[in-house]
């Protein structure tokens, strides 16, 4: 095998490669003696026909299998010999060696993209604060009515008089957008809370005064965030029918309402809901401390990032910015820019993502960091248990698909490198309300 660089730029490499007609010639050869050995033809016993048969009857295939065979080999074995690592698939062109002729070598281009030069930084100079809070009794006080609340029953009230405030009045209405009626619009029986929330902001509220028997048309507005785009930020109108007017009869929060729970009493729920908060505020404090972390790992992504991970991060960040912009739903901080500042600042983030996974991924495997076969099948459970009834054909569809299944690995692989240098890392404990936990970082640049 011949290897000419051809080109030698940055994290780009080029290379004609040249192999030898004699030995494509031979392993078409072997392959198609291989065939004959197997193959059946009136006439002749099994491994005794003629090779200039088989070559008449397979030599095209082999010709092409062969083909595929050597280039693949060639380039592994270059990329090896060389000691290179790709950072992408290469590109191959081929020049010569369709033609099965004997005499004919086979020649063909390289264009890659290499992995950057990593040096791992020291770890154990990161410093990082992890953020705890802790339940209070108030924030479980509030989980418990909420439960009671919507464990509460409702009697119907025989007055006829106008709804007030906190009660329920069951409606049939129709919406129409410009006169148009759509879809989702229209429903009957509905019980609607007066003043309560789960409708279009101002529906409720101008039910006030409305009695059984009686009918209301109300102007409502869609907000500019509503989940169905075609109603985003639009005036509309509802017909509403009042058909009954009920009163919530309240539930105490008592040991009868945990005994319903499945519980034996308040305090074990009590006990139950603290868990639950804790573990929320656990996994608050791991989303900050890792986002620090990255952050912090970020000043140390000095190599340069293959251009053509960049570009297919950001294909990827671009595509859901631009149904995001269709859809009315782009984030407040990026209205008012134009498409060249929102193409160039979502560029320098997927080149920020790029690197910080690669830098992940060298320290990963320095430190001989993976994914065992045991956490796979975990995951390929957990994603199957959020498809209920078809749990058999997504892990199935997993074990098929080998790339699907990389999905969940890279996540699990992130999280235990994060994992890794957390335990190498100078790590301050720091006691926070629970609001302060909450706070949103800035958005990564």
């Amino acid at each position: 095998m011949q290897v000419t660089e051809t080109l030698n730029q940055g994290l780009k490499r080029g290379f004609t490669v040249v192999v030898p007609a004699s030995e494509l010639d031979a392993k078409r050869t072997a392959r198609l003696t291989e065939l004959g050995r197997t193959m059946k033809m009136s006439g002749f016993r099994p491994g005794k026909i003629p090779l200039a048969i088989v070559r008449q009857r397979y030599g095209t295939a082999v010709a092409g299998e062969v083909l595929e065979q050597v280039v693949n080999d060639a380039t592994r074995d270059l990329l090896t010999e060389r000691g290179l690592r790709q950072a992408s698939q290469p590109k191959v062109e081929l020049v010569s060696g369709l033609e099965t002729k004997p005499e004919t070598d086979l020649e063909f281009t390289l264009e890659l993209e290499l992995l950057p030069e990593i040096v791992q930084p020291d770890l154990s100079l990161l410093s990082l604060t992890r953020l705890r809070a802790e339940p209070d009794p108030a924030t479980v006080d509030k989980a418990l009515a909420d439960i009671a609340r919507r464990q509460r029953s409702f009697e119907t009230i025989e007055e006829v008089r106008g709804a007030q405030s906190g009660e329920v009045l069951t409606v049939d209405f129709a919406g129409q957008v410009d006169g148009v009626a759509f879809d989702g619009g229209t429903a009957s029986d509905v019980d609607v809370e007066i003043g309560g929330e789960g409708f279009i902001p101002g529906f409720s509220e101008q039910l006030v005064g409305l009695a059984p028997g009686e009918s209301r048309t109300i102007q409502v507005s869609f907000p500019e965030d509503y989940q169905a785009a075609e109603l985003a930020g639009k005036a509309a109108s509802f017909d509403v029918s009042a058909k009954a007017l009920k009163r919530p009869v309240e539930r105490p929060v008592d040991d009868e309402l945990a005994q319903k729970m499945g519980f034996e009493g308040l305090e074990q729920v009590r006990d139950a809901l603290s868990g639950q908060v804790r573990q929320e505020y656990e996994q608050m404090s791991r989303m900050r401390i890792k986002r620090e972390l990255l952050d912090q790992l970020a000043t140390q992504t000095s190599f340069d990032a293959p251009q053509g991970m960049v570009e297919g991060e950001f294909g990827s960040i671009w595509s859901r910015v631009e149904a995001d912009l269709k859809a009315g739903k782009l984030d407040e901080e990026d209205q008012g820019k134009d498409e060249e500042t929102l193409r160039s600042d979502y560029r320098k983030i997927a080149e920020r993502r790029v690197k910080l996974g690669l830098l992940l991924a060298e320290i990963g495997r320095a430190n001989g960091v993976s994914v065992t076969s045991d956490e796979m099948v975990r995951a390929m459970r957990t994603e199957a248990g959020r498809y209920p009834g078809q749990e058999a054909q997504v892990i199935e569809f997993f074990r098929k698909n080998p790339q699907a299944a990389e999905t969940l690995r890279g996540p699990i692989f992130e999280n235990k490198v994060v994992d890794y240098v957390l335990e190498l890392a100078r790590v301050e404990e720091r006691t926070v309300t629970p609001e302060e936990l909450a706070e949103v970082p800035p958005a990564e640049l």
